[in-house]
């Protein structure tokens, strides 16, 4: 039987849709140490938490963190950065910064701190220089929650749908950990806004078009990046390419890449061609010859010279011309 005590009403909400808990209820934070934090105190406080709250000036913070905690927050950026690439515009990652409720209240203000959180179109948005302020700047598409030690579930995932926030990920990495809450199984759950403060629990992202659960949560965990994930990045930029009329060769260091491929293939085909009238004419020892003078002249005369010469000395003279 799942333990309830300590939870709050949303917590408890039937599987799959969540209710808002942003009222007079305490949210819980397992895996995490709760401390003193005053108002004047936070305003130079540079460590990580998970919530702060003004009105009884306390703060949560992780209490073991590890690298299988920071990892999948590094993949998500890394991997951004290629689909931001094969679709030919920006995503935006700001790591983890506030996101502050209530920001003009001291009294009343409240602080959730993401592990990654990723804005699609950042040319479209106001995003912050500093923390995020609700009511002043745009939420993130995307924010990401690891649960290596700690359960959002029961108290974090709850102010996230209070706040409005579009689409929560979180990620259970497959290293596991002594103290990671029972019934924590590895996986990754994306949470998208079905309404006012309700959160329900999709296959895919509403964010990244047609990006499953199953294939972030795999890119997450690789070592080293797979083949099945590179088609993943690369079916999502596309899509959200073709929605938006860019593609590769709106990247410019792409562009150019992708123009010195060409190029490269194109010389390749040439080469190719020439190869094999040689050989047709019973001439294949003159290859040399050609691909240490022909790599700059009009195939027109290329094909002349190859066709009419008669030993290597005439097709060198031939090229010269």
């Amino acid at each position: 039987m799942a333990r309830t005590t300590g939870l709050s009403p949303l917590a408890q909400a039937p599987a799959g849709e969540r209710r808002p808990a942003d009222g007079p209820h305490s949210p819980a934070f397992p895996g995490c140490r709760s401390f003193r934090l005053t108002r004047d105190a936070y305003e130079s406080y540079d460590g990580r938490i998970e919530y702060w709250d003004a009105a009884t000036e306390t703060a949560w913070a992780v209490a073991e963190t590890s690298g299988a905690h920071e990892r999948p927050s590094r993949h998500l950026a890394a991997l951004c950065e290629v689909i931001a690439s094969l679709r030919g515009s920006a995503i935006a990652c700001r790591g983890s910064l506030d996101l502050v409720r209530n920001p003009g209240d001291r009294a009343r203000r409240r602080i959730l701190q993401a592990d990654e959180v990723v804005w699609v179109y950042p040319g479209r948005a106001r995003i912050p220089d500093g923390g995020l302020q609700l009511g002043v700047h745009d939420r993130p598409d995307v924010v990401l929650e690891v649960d290596h030690t700690t359960d959002v579930r029961r108290g974090k995932l709850d102010l996230y749908a209070a706040w409005g926030f579009p689409e929560v990920w979180v990620e259970v990495p497959d290293v596991r950990s002594p103290s990671r809450p029972a019934g924590r199984a590895p996986g990754l759950t994306i949470h998208r806004l079905a309404g006012p403060g309700r959160y329900r629990t999709a296959g895919t992202s509403l964010a990244f078009p047609g990006w499953t659960a199953n294939e972030i949560h795999r890119a997450f965990n690789e070592p080293v990046r797979s083949p099945a994930t590179d088609r993943a990045l690369e079916r999502v930029a596309r899509t959200l390419g073709e929605r938006d009329g860019t593609g590769p060769d709106d990247t410019r260091w792409l562009r150019r890449a992708r123009a010195v491929g060409r190029r490269e293939a194109h010389e390749a085909g040439r080469r190719e061609v020439l190869r094999a009238i040689l050989a047709g004419r019973g001439l294949p020892e003159l290859e040399p010859v050609l691909a240490e003078a022909a790599a700059e002249l009009p195939l027109d005369t290329l094909l002349a010279a190859v066709q009419q010469c008669r030993d290597a000395a005439d097709l060198r003279a031939r090229l010269r011309c």
